[in-house]
């Protein structure tokens, strides 16, 4: 990253891709009736959501990740493509994962998984030059959890900081994250030695109480903490900037988060400044990028699948 800016950004992601089937009810659910819906059927994925929101920025994205031997991971592979990501999948024994995502008639969200393959990405002998060749890593903690995708991203990690690149972690969903423990979810970010980390309100709060977020710190030396359409909180040294977002209104706010974090890598990216050279006012702007990103990429296409 040091040096002159790139002309294009470059993220890597690794993690996430799967089928998302949306169901927007009309009502709340009633045991034994029919409820009406709507259904559709998306490409979607926390890790794969990142490298879409960063080509739609005019980035290089490349995401890297595992689907199963069946026709959806096919479909889901033309789906990247169609969007200009660079996707560099492993084919694997069983099924691609899979998400619910049910869209209350109030507007919450809730999410059913399916991880399939998704976890069974193994190191890849193309991923030290893919590494050498990106700007910045980008690993939803979803790859974090479970071997032996998360030992293929540690070991990313290494090679991504040795080359020169920025490392960026989101704790993704909070419940995953602390199956084993505030902890040892602790220690499996720390591992990472990342530069960013992102979080929102409620999956700081779990893993270091919601009075003690800067600990983050210790974790990560720049931490953005997302609160929605409120905006985000951008803790920095013992610096923290409190970024407003402009309001807008969305009935399905999935991947605004992962759309913020490719918003805010695309904009570290583009100071061409390593890390430790960073300005306040870099990170001021990259958190108002990110908003943008977000609302851009939750107000953009969303193509339904034909499967």
């Amino acid at each position: 990253m040091a040096g002159v800016p790139p002309t294009r950004p470059r993220l890597l992601t690794i993690g996430d891709l799967t089928l998302d089937i949306v169901v927007r009810q009309s009502a709340a659910i009633e045991s034994g009736t029919d409820v009406p819906a709507q259904i559709s059927f998306r490409a979607g994925g926390s890790a794969a959501n990142t490298a879409r929101a960063f080509a739609r920025l005019g980035g290089a994205a490349t995401f890297v990740g595992a689907v199963g031997d069946d026709r959806l991971g096919e479909v889901l592979e033309r789906a990247l493509r169609s969007e200009d990501v660079t996707p560099r999948l492993v084919r694997n024994k069983g099924q691609t994962a899979r998400l619910v995502v049910s869209l209350g008639a109030n507007g919450e969200r809730s999410f059913l998984t399916d991880r399939g393959t998704a976890d069974s990405l193994r190191w890849q002998p193309t991923l030290p030059a893919l590494l050498k060749a990106t700007d910045a890593l980008h690993l939803p903690a979803y790859s974090l959890l479970k071997k032996p995708l998360a030992e293929t991203c540690l070991r990313a990690a290494r090679v991504a900081r040795r080359a020169g690149a920025l490392v960026s972690v989101d704790l993704a969903s909070r419940r995953p994250l602390l199956a084993g423990g505030s902890v040892a979810a602790r220690a499996t970010i720390a591992a990472v030695k990342a530069d960013v980390l992102f979080a929102n309100h409620a999956e700081a709060a779990a893993l270091v109480g919601p009075r003690n977020l800067r600990q983050l710190l210790e974790l990560a030396p720049i931490v953005v903490v997302k609160a929605g359409a409120a905006g985000c909180t951008v803790l920095w040294r013992d610096v923290e900037m409190e970024i407003a977002a402009r309001p807008f209104k969305a009935s399905d706010t999935t991947g605004a988060g992962d759309g913020f974090d490719a918003g805010f890598m695309y904009s570290l990216i583009s100071t061409g400044r390593a890390p430790g050279a960073l300005r306040r006012l870099d990170l001021r702007h990259a958190a108002y990028d990110g908003g943008k990103a977000a609302a851009a990429f939750i107000r953009g296409p969303r193509a339904e699948l034909v499967l």
